[in-house]
């Protein structure tokens, strides 16, 4: 069993923590942010703000001092906010040594450079690095609902050994060499399901959702085989099964957003109903475009979502444009 740091203590990272703390013999530290709420989760033994209704062990550690909770970790599990990737791994990296396992968990591309998450800690780190992703809920997976993820990796025998480290009753982990892949199925799923909240909240009923998850994942596949993703990773848990999860769950913050985009609420107003949750499509969505402008790939319902959110476009003339676009071949 490993010693294992969760960096970030949002409703993911803390379902993970509780996920990981089912299997027997784990060392668990959960890094909080801001020491208020590390407080708050030592006082109350449960993460109130972001992941009510569930007890924290009492074995898991709870800290706001970073050096401090990435000393002696075996693995290093990142599942912050993807646009605060950076500023956390800069942090960390001159305290790293050589073998301790970075795992990305945070599903975004970052704004400006539109480097996925694995290409930043990369750019910061020699060290080993995996990403984790798949279809999951925070309150299924700390709910021990089961729940399927695969973890990515060129190197296999740290897949493995990851594998086995997550692996559970209620866990179930598979394998991939596809990292590219499997980060942008679970970047831009987001971004699609904003699209898909727009549909619900127009009330354009299941035949308009159905296209546009059917579009959705071919908008996905063609950046990532562009990005060097595979097809068929794109058709497992990191792509059509994280999409389907997001675009039709009624957990998906960023269908949330896009349904209230739908109804004719203002993207602010919507966000400070949020009270400080991440919906990571909202930037997803600018980055997954200045990345499809790199490689001259077309991505119509991206373009439409970034419109409506950062344009002030109507969704009903939105969803028009994309159903008046001509003709082409399946």
């Amino acid at each position: 069993m490993s010693r294992i740091t969760v960096l970030g203590a949002g409703a993911w990272g803390t379902a993970l923590a509780l996920s990981l703390a089912r299997r027997n013999g784990h060392d668990l530290v959960l890094w909080c942010h801001s020491t208020s709420l590390a407080e708050q989760l030592n006082d109350h033994g449960e993460n109130l703000p972001y992941l009510p209704g569930f007890t924290l062990p009492a074995d898991i550690i709870v800290t706001s001092d970073l050096p401090a909770a990435i000393f002696e970790a075996d693995i290093i599990l990142c599942v912050v906010p993807s646009q605060h990737l950076r500023s956390v791994i800069t942090h960390i990296a001159p305290l790293l040594t050589r073998n301790q396992v970075i795992l990305s968990a945070s599903k975004g591309i970052e704004e400006g450079s539109f480097l996925r998450m694995s290409q930043v800690v990369t750019a910061l780190t020699d060290n080993p690095i995996a990403v984790l992703s798949g279809p999951s809920f925070a309150q299924e997976v700390a709910a021990a609902c089961p729940t399927a993820l695969v973890v990515a990796s060129q190197d296999t025998a740290l897949a493995l050994a990851i594998q086995r480290d997550f692996s559970s009753p209620t866990l179930r982990v598979y394998t991939n060499d596809d990292v590219p892949g499997v980060e942008l199925g679970g970047a831009l799923k987001n971004v699609i399901a904003l699209a898909s909240g727009v549909v619900h909240g127009l009330n354009l009923g299941h035949n308009s959702a159905a296209a546009l998850i059917t579009r959705g994942i071919v908008e996905i596949t063609r950046l990532a085989i562009a990005c060097g993703g595979h097809r068929q990773t794109l058709a497992g848990l990191s792509g059509v099964g994280d999409l389907v999860l997001t675009c039709t769950g009624s957990l998906s913050r960023n269908r949330a957003v896009g349904i209230e985009l739908g109804r004719g609420r203002q993207l602010p107003d919507i966000l400070e109903g949020l009270h400080g949750k991440v919906a990571e499509g909202i930037s997803s969505t600018t980055a997954a475009l200045g990345l499809a402008a790199r490689y001259g790939v077309e991505m119509p319902i991206t373009e439409q979502v970034n419109a409506i959110l950062h344009h002030d476009k109507n969704p009903k003339e939105a969803i028009r444009e994309l159903m008046a676009r001509p003709g082409r071949d399946e």
